[in-house]
């Protein structure tokens, strides 16, 4: 649970270290205007991806579903510095499937906390085959980090890619080149 109150005192903290005055007219709102945005921002912290992923619904396929560019906003959980880009799944259906909408809304559970990119495509590739019981899933993560972009190394533009295969995913490379060529890769 975020803890409003705590990041209202930190942010305090934080204008007056930079040297700011926090009783300045810009500034007086900005603790409270903080808080809620890490509440909001952070709210995966509180979610289970099992809550959207428990609506499934019989298939007699087991045809690969596949869901693509679904756009995500995290935060690097080492700068506290956001990083965003876009998602590429897809699962082997195992008897069941779940409504389009909850694939959007795990990756919205595990994007809304403090993260690296590589713990989020396990984490989301975990969960297909967790929670729909999939015979396989493939999780593909393209992202731009503003820790890389605006601080230290300072270029705008990479882009960090990370892969996470699970189930028959791993084993069948004819299934891995049909994912890729199914989300333009």
């Amino acid at each position: 649970m975020v803890d409003q109150e705590k990041i209202q005192q930190a942010v305090r903290l934080l204008l007056e270290g930079m040297g700011e005055d926090v009783e300045r007219e810009g500034l007086l709102e900005t603790p409270q205007r903080v808080g809620r945005m890490y509440a909001e921002i952070c709210r995966g912290m509180d979610e289970s991806a099992s809550e959207h992923l428990s609506t499934t619904f019989s298939i007699d396929s087991d045809d690969m579903v596949v869901e693509r560019d679904i756009q995500f906003y995290s935060l690097c959980e080492h700068h506290l510095l956001p990083f965003y880009g876009k998602v590429h799944l897809a699962y082997i259906p195992n008897g069941r499937v779940t409504g389009l909408s909850k694939l959007a809304r795990t990756v919205e559970v595990f994007s809304r906390r403090l993260q690296l990119q590589e713990r989020l495509t396990s984490q989301i590739a975990d969960a297909l085959m967790d929670d729909l019981g999939a015979k396989g899933a493939i999780v593909m993560v393209e992202g731009e980090h503003m820790c890389m972009s605006m601080r230290g190394v300072s270029k705008p533009g990479a882009s960090t890619a990370t892969l996470a295969k699970r189930g028959v995913f791993e084993g069948d490379q004819a299934l891995v080149d049909e994912f890729f060529r199914l989300i333009g890769k």
